[in-house]
């Protein structure tokens, strides 16, 4: 008897985790598949091309591909069903960056079991996938382009580490001086102050939305509740 995969849904977007088993047997998409290995290993076969895709693996199937999955010892993948036609870039090449793709696909994971309180992320997760297998069309005239809003939720999920100019750089395929330059002239700021602003805005939701100050410290890095109240009134949000 066959054990169909187990899929959680991610609402918004097209993200979702999923278990794998025994064969479902071959079908083909209209759309691309990408998937990201988290545990285990699943064995492909893609219009006769047998493929594996472990933890840290991962593979982008095209649409009309027929293909067929199987784990015998179980697998667990991210996987991203798209219609955004630069994937097709994607298909064939590993990405840029492994390393950080799966990183960046076990947070999403994460988000994807906890939908409603990770909307943003999940609603931004396919660009920066793209951008992290570096296949991210470039802005004309400018060199590669920085989505904002996809690096503010980039951010948003990573107040607890220390980030700084070059952490914000290597997510943008920039070096930090040329992010630094470019948030000035795109943002109007310093990296740092707008990274700072991000994180402010993101507190002040909290609060406003009735998160007590302890939990908000915790939630957006602050050292402590102090130190979040000081940083609000300064902005004078509090």
């Amino acid at each position: 008897m066959q054990t169909p995969a187990t899929r959680f849904h991610a609402e918004p977007g097209n993200l979702s985790l999923r278990d794998y088993g025994d064969s479902r047997g071959s079908h083909a998409h209209d759309h691309f598949q990408v998937l990201i290995g988290l545990a285990g290993v699943l064995d492909l076969e893609v219009e006769g091309r047998g493929a594996r895709v472990g933890a840290g693996e991962s593979h982008v199937v095209v649409p009309g591909d027929r293909h067929d999955f199987e784990s015998r010892g179980g697998s667990q993948c991210l996987i991203l069903d798209t219609h955004q036609p630069q994937w097709a870039r994607c298909a064939g090449r590993p990405p840029v960056d492994a390393s950080r793709l799966h990183a960046l696909a076990k947070y999403l994971a994460q988000c994807a079991q906890h939908p409603h309180a990770s909307a943003l992320a999940l609603q931004h997760g396919p660009a920066l996938l793209l951008e992290a297998w570096g296949a991210a069309a470039p802005a004309h005239g400018r060199g590669r382009a920085i989505d904002w809003t996809a690096l503010a939720a980039w951010a948003r999920a990573r107040w607890h580490e220390p980030l700084g100019v070059a952490d914000l750089a290597r997510v943008a395929c920039l070096s930090p001086s040329q992010f630094a330059q470019r948030c000035r002239d795109e943002q109007g700021m310093s990296a740092m102050h707008w990274l700072r602003a991000m994180r402010l805005a993101h507190a002040r939701e909290l609060r406003l939305a009735g998160v007590g100050v302890a939990e908000t410290a915790r939630r957006t890095g602050y050292r402590s509740p102090s130190a979040l109240t000081a940083a609000l009134r300064r902005l004078g949000s509090f």
